[in-house]
């Protein structure tokens, strides 16, 4: 596979460094994921679980080595440097200045190890005025602009179905390590990585920058292209109050959609700018979808040219027929789905392996494997470092 060979340290928590490093794991890296002493993973209980496993933990930990080491020990934090001088990759997701303080920031890391590609990810990134400031994903989402442009049908700002900050992060820092092994390979040299969730989020709005960067405004959702100012861009309601969406504002998937229904007289008034040349358009749609359910929708736009989609619920989507021929949806052995492998390779694909690491359990195995003795695992155990 793709990535045989790299070995990680893996000190990060949650979801975008976990997340990674599966995607990682399922390409052939060999991740040893270091949980604090105690409870370790705080996703091993958050939310429901199945065979006494969160699904939360099965979908970002599986096929990983877990190790447990008191990184305010003196001797826990050799260990964990011991391991860091054999591996190519190492993330933290602690807040900034925390990894250093416990001993197993990037110049230490980097003293044992001057190949090694580190990666930090954090809420703000490493320096700047809020770099002590905490934060999960929303409020990333909050000061970056996108809760006020993801707006409920109140017109207030709503919750995101996806941790958008978290999971860009999680790819850009994927990316980032990726260039920065390919570059090893020419100078010998590692890299240290500075990701920030808040830089990621703006990295992902060019299309909706517009009205902000060209007339120093905020933008009017009613009148931007993706946010709600095209009759064929928006969600409409059915009868039986599900709802279908219309995808594509181009005049030709228009055409389709106002001819099937009718009314090629809206086609003028669908070649006017977002905003209120379109509302005639969209008050049509709002009147014309209520009439039926969402299923007959579904039946009648078959075979049309539109870019038309059933508002799935999660359940839905899970079961859908497209997401289950890419094997985006899995089942093991004994009929557990797990979220299947993203990136598509025809030489070497990813392998997804069922093997779900229990907390620590191979603690003591890493640690012979960079040299420790029996009787120092034994003294170690001893004096609370795992």
């Amino acid at each position: 596979m793709k990535l045989d060979g790299v070995r990680v340290l893996d000190l990060s928590l949650f979801l975008p460094g976990p997340l990674l490093t599966q995607m990682m794991a399922d390409h052939g890296a060999e991740i040893i994921k270091l949980e604090p002493v105690g409870a370790g993973e705080p996703n091993r209980e958050i939310g429901p679980k199945r065979d006494g496993m969160t699904v939360y933990f099965a979908n970002t930990n599986r096929n990983k080595k877990s190790i447990q080491l008191n990184l305010k020990t003196e001797e826990g934090r050799k260990a964990a440097l011991k391991i860091a001088s054999t591996c190519d990759v190492m993330i933290e997701a602690f807040r900034p200045g925390v990894a250093d303080r416990l001993g197993v920031g990037y110049e230490q890391a980097k003293a044992v190890n001057p190949g090694i590609v580190y990666c930090s990810m954090s809420a703000w990134g490493q320096d700047g005025p809020y770099v002590h400031k905490p934060a999960h994903d929303l409020a990333c989402e909050a000061i970056a602009g996108i809760l006020s442009i993801n707006q409920g049908s109140d017109g207030k700002p709503a919750i995101p179905g996806i941790a958008g900050a978290d999971m860009l992060s999680s790819m850009m820092t994927l990316s980032a390590l990726l260039m920065a092994l390919l570059r090893r390979k020419d100078t010998g040299e590692g890299d240290y990585i500075d990701v920030a969730m808040a830089d990621s989020l703006i990295a992902a709005i060019p299309n909706n920058m517009g009205t902000t960067f060209a007339d120093k405004q905020p933008p009017i959702l009613a009148e931007e292209r993706a946010l709600g100012g095209y009759a064929m861009y928006q969600i409409y309601e059915t009868r039986d109050r599900r709802h279908i969406a219309l995808g594509g504002s181009e005049y030709h998937f228009a055409e389709a959609i106002v001819t099937k229904l009718g009314r090629p007289d809206l086609l003028d008034a669908c070649k006017t700018p977002p905003g209120l040349g379109q509302e005639e358009v969209k008050l049509f749609l709002t009147d014309r979808f209520k009439e039926h359910d969402q299923s007959y929708w579904v039946e009648f736009f078959e075979g049309v040219n539109a870019a038309f989609a059933p508002v799935k619920n999660l359940r839905e989507a899970a079961d859908d027929i497209q997401i289950r021929h890419r094997k985006m949806i899995v089942e093991d052995t004994i009929g557990n789905e797990h979220i299947g492998i993203p990136m598509k390779f025809k030489n070497e694909p990813g392998e997804i392996k069922f093997e779900f690491a229990k907390l620590g359990q191979h603690t003591e195995e890493v640690l012979a494997n960079v040299g420790y003795t029996l009787s120092e695992l034994d003294q170690m155990k001893k004096s609370g470092v795992f």
